[in-house]
């Protein structure tokens, strides 16, 4: 599915999606560039700087070592395996090993919490999960709640005890054959958990022509990805759509090598020290990176950066950002818009077409996007309105997983709604104006208010909260909550400590309330649900100075 053409124009019409009927992930992004055993998928740096490099040849032996184990656990085609783990080889490993015998991989943030965790696994069906020892502890401390995980297979060692197991002990007595399973391109592959504004987080079930949908926009957005020389990298956590999605898969479907590491805590100048000495020319980077980056003095002068593309998604950039990105790398940054259950819909290809400042760019290759009144009508350039996206499309999720009510409500006919509220310009551009619902954009990171808000109700002082985003210079929003306290019980920085404690401690540590306002009251509707929307508005207010 190469791009054809040198204008947007010519491209789009020239476009046509080929999927095969019968497709499996690992055969496109793995098995296929495994025939040259030179060939270098992955070259991981680890904490202490150690790199060591994986051929696709590598990385399909251990896959299906990996796979064999699974199966010989007693797993069978469908069955759940849950990821939590950081960049490093085995999350890629187990995600191609899960690929390659039928079953559905499960990435999970390692900065969830228990909670959080026990939500998604438990939800999910999760027969078995794959992690570390730093992050054993959470799952051990659900393990009980959650009948279905029969086996937990640790990376780094640490023996077996019961349901917890060695995962390289195992799978190093397994074989290295296995038959990648014959897959349709439609059927289920893995499920990525996205926010939900009312009641938990929902998980949407994606298919092997997902993954194979994301060349087209990934080489649009990074001006005609794969060119020779190409590597990629880029500081999102792989559990996300941004860094399984816009890296490690597309780069591994065009035969491109990635760099993996995960900075404990994101260092712009070791970020530019990566990019120099691991030859990085391609990078998804989230905005509060590269504003975290642009604080960095002279990088340009000093380093030898041989970037080639950078893409940037969810939220603009702003104008600033791409002179600095100009100046800085010689390029000018691709900024796309998208999300998890339909990622890259609109996006920037700077060689073909000129950049507007803030806007989310056009429609890419093979996508119909338009704006939508409240009524089900398309709205003419310039109107704001429900940004949605025409359906059936390869990039689209399947359903959400246990949930065919919120399945239902994604979708308005052939139209899938995004849940964004923007406008098209006349020349095409989309640009973003907010969310019809409640979801938070914190960072590189969509966090849904229910979860953070049943979190907090647990704390012994709480009798009810609000939980929404404030506008924030560096992270976009961030997480504020409003909260109202039980009789006898005073606000002051202990509680304030301890309920920030809690929902780092129970949900994720970037979903913790940064600032926690006590109240008497809160907004309610006549049937008790809090408005957060008049929250969001009172912060407006306050801002503009006139609250």
């Amino acid at each position: 599915m190469a791009l054809e053409g040198s204008t947007y124009e010519e491209i789009i019409r020239k476009f046509r999606w080929n999927i095969p009927e019968f497709a499996n992930i690992a055969e496109h992004a793995v098995d296929r560039h495994a025939q040259d055993p030179s060939r270098v998928a992955l070259i991981y740096v680890d904490v202490d700087g150690t790199t060591r490099q994986h051929s696709f040849a590598q990385v399909r032996d251990d896959a299906n070592r990996v796979g064999n184990m699974l199966l010989g656990l007693g797993l069978q085609r469908g069955d759940r395996v849950g990821i939590c783990l950081s960049q490093r080889p085995e999350t890629a490993i187990t995600h191609v090993a899960c690929f390659k015998a039928g079953l559905l991989s499960l990435p999970l943030f390692t900065q969830f919490g228990p909670d959080a965790l026990s939500h998604r696994l438990g939800d999910s069906g999760a027969r078995a999960v794959v992690t570390d020892l730093d992050n054993l502890p959470k799952i051990e401390a659900v393990l009980e709640s959650l009948p279905a995980l029969q086996w937990v297979l640790v990376v780094d060692g640490g023996g077996t005890q019961g349901r917890v197991l060695d995962y390289w002990a195992l799978a190093s007595r397994a074989s290295s054959s296995l038959a990648t399973l014959r897959t349709r391109a439609s059927d289920p592959a893995l499920i990525i958990y996205t926010s939900g504004t009312t009641g938990a987080p929902k998980g949407a079930l994606h298919s092997h022509a997902m993954a194979l949908a994301h060349e087209p926009p990934i080489a649009f957005t990074h001006d005609f990805f794969p060119q020779a020389g190409d590597r990629f990298w880029t500081p999102a956590d792989w559990a996300w759509a941004g860094g399984l999605f816009d890296c490690l898969l597309p780069s591994w479907l065009a035969g491109v090598a990635v760099v993996a590491h995960r900075f404990r805590k994101f260092d712009p100048e070791q970020a530019f020290a990566l990019i120099e000495r691991h030859g990085v020319r391609n990078a998804f980077m989230p905005p509060t990176a590269l504003k975290m980056m642009r604080e960095v003095a002279g990088p340009g002068e000093r380093r030898g950066l041989g970037v080639r593309s950078i893409a940037s998604g969810g939220e603009s950039l702003g104008a600033e950002i791409l002179d600095w990105g100009r100046s800085t790398f010689g390029l000018t940054i691709n900024e796309f818009w998208g999300q998890t259950e339909a990622n890259l819909l609109t996006g920037n290809c700077a060689v073909i077409m000129p950049a507007k400042p803030g806007s989310m760019g056009r429609a890419t290759p093979g996508h119909i996007v338009e704006v939508m009144a409240d009524d089900g009508r398309i709205l003419p350039p310039g109107e704001p309105g429900l940004l949605v996206t025409r359906t059936p499309a390869p990039i689209v999720f399947l359903e959400y997983w246990n949930n065919e009510e919120g399945t239902r409500k994604k979708f308005r006919g052939e139209w899938l709604l995004t849940g964004d509220i923007g406008h098209k310009d006349e020349d095409g551009y989309f640009w973003f104006h907010g969310r019809d619902d409640d979801i938070i954009s914190s960072g590189s990171y969509r966090i849904g208010p229910s979860e953070i808000e049943d979190c907090i109700m647990k704390h012994p002082s709480v009798a009810i909260v609000a939980v929404i985003g404030k506008p924030d210079a560096i992270r976009g929003e961030i997480v504020k909550a409003f909260v109202v306290l039980k009789k006898g019980h005073e606000a002051g920085p202990r509680t304030t400590d301890e309920i920030q404690a809690l929902v780092k401690e129970r949900l994720a540590a970037y979903e913790y309330p940064r600032e926690i306002e006590y109240v008497q009251e809160l907004p309610m509707t006549t049937t008790g649900k809090v408005m957060r929307r008049e929250l969001r508005e009172l912060e407006k207010q306050r801002k503009a100075g006139t609250a």
